[in-house]
């Protein structure tokens, strides 16, 4: 699972769940844990980290993307015991937490567009990754599916409930949550959780149709509009509570623990 560092990151910062392609102004980041479905892990958060505040001017495209046949199966939820083990009141609940909300900032707040290229399963944490980027591209095999609730949790990660609330309206928010079901692309799709959907062997063409046109756009009115586009949408979002994810995640695991 080893990665090269980034350019210009210093040697004690190799990648241990990522890989990382740059063709010119364009970057691609991949989860690349695959036998593990690219389960979001504290060690994933930091690199995704590590990757996301290195904002490089050249870098005008970042894709999001992901090895094996599984975009990301959500968190990995083998960590709670060992966070709630190491400090029962729940600190490590809330670091990951923490971590986990910083990550999607930094991909929405990130200067370059982002492209989520989407394939197979996307279920909790990797909907949350993905509803982060700019733009959402899947293959018409894709899944989803919302599961916290029925594995005892709130949607309380990455500040995901708000984004799905804003892109996706709360009516249809609150059944894909109640039942925890799996929707498809073309669902996904009409929900805007994709703005497009391709055959798989098409994914790559679709990610590049939309990266060129926006290689060609001036670095600086690019910036602009992405800065204007995310403080529009912040405005639609004036309840938003994400900074209490990781305190509503943590006091959750820690009563079910003492229960």
């Amino acid at each position: 699972m080893s990665a090269p560092s980034l350019v210009g990151l210093p040697a004690d910062r190799i990648l241990k769940t990522l890989r990382t392609y740059r063709q010119g102004p364009l970057l691609t980041v991949e989860l690349n844990v695959p036998e593990e479905g690219n389960a979001v892990t504290d060690a994933m958060l930091d690199d995704l980290l590590t990757v996301l505040d290195d904002h490089d001017p050249a870098v005008r495209v970042l894709v999001l993307a992901a090895a094996g046949d599984a975009f990301c199966l959500g968190g990995d939820r083998s960590e709670f015991p060992r966070h709630l083990a190491d400090d029962p009141a729940g600190g490590g609940i809330r670091a990951n937490g923490t971590k986990a909300l910083r990550v999607c900032e930094a991909l929405t707040a990130h200067p370059a567009v982002t492209i989520a290229r989407v394939q197979g399963r996307a279920v909790g944490a990797g909907v949350g990754l993905a509803l982060a980027c700019d733009l959402r591209v899947g293959a018409d095999t894709a899944t989803f599916r919302l599961p916290e609730l029925a594995l005892g949790v709130p949607p309380a990660w990455g500040g995901l409930l708000p984004r799905l609330i804003s892109e996706v309206g709360v009516a249809r928010v609150r059944e894909l949550i109640l039942t925890a079901r799996v929707f498809d692309a073309q669902e996904a799709h009409g929900l805007s959780v994709l703005q497009r959907v391709v055959p798989k062997e098409e994914l790559d063409d679709a990610v590049m149709a939309w990266a060129k046109p926006v290689l060609r756009r001036s670095a600086a009115a690019l910036r602009v509009t992405k800065a204007m586009l995310n403080s529009l949408t912040a405005a639609t979002r004036l309840a938003d509570t994400s900074v209490f994810d990781p305190e509503l995640l943590a006091a959750i695991l820690t009563q079910q623990r003492a229960g």
